[in-house]
């Protein structure tokens, strides 16, 4: 009997903010650089599944925190995934700084 090598299933991913797709053979959760978010790293949702991606805006005071900002420089502090069985967040905390005297 010879040895049958099994192939993982095709996944299809698409962008709900931009024409971006991709098809990859892995289980991991992909990610692009949206167009139709401002240039931020953004998940993409299996393809044919209604979900909507949007960018959430810092509310609070920035100071002297790295913040991540869009290409508009509108300070971002998450990315939220919303599907009818529930939501994903992408977190983009900012950097902390230190010095040493």
């Amino acid at each position: 009997m010879a040895a049958v090598l099994l192939h993982a299933p095709e996944r299809r991913w698409e962008c709900p903010n931009c024409d971006s797709t991709l098809v990859t053979r892995n289980r991991k959760q992909a990610y692009h650089q949206c167009r139709g978010l401002h240039g931020l790293m953004a998940p993409y949702v299996p393809a044919g599944l209604k979900a909507k991606v949007e960018t959430v805006e810092r509310g609070d005071w920035i100071g002297k925190e790295h913040v991540q900002y869009d290409s508009e420089g509108r300070p971002v502090m998450a990315i939220v995934t919303t599907r009818d069985e529930g939501q994903d967040c992408t977190v983009l905390a900012p950097c902390a700084t230190g010095r040493q005297e």
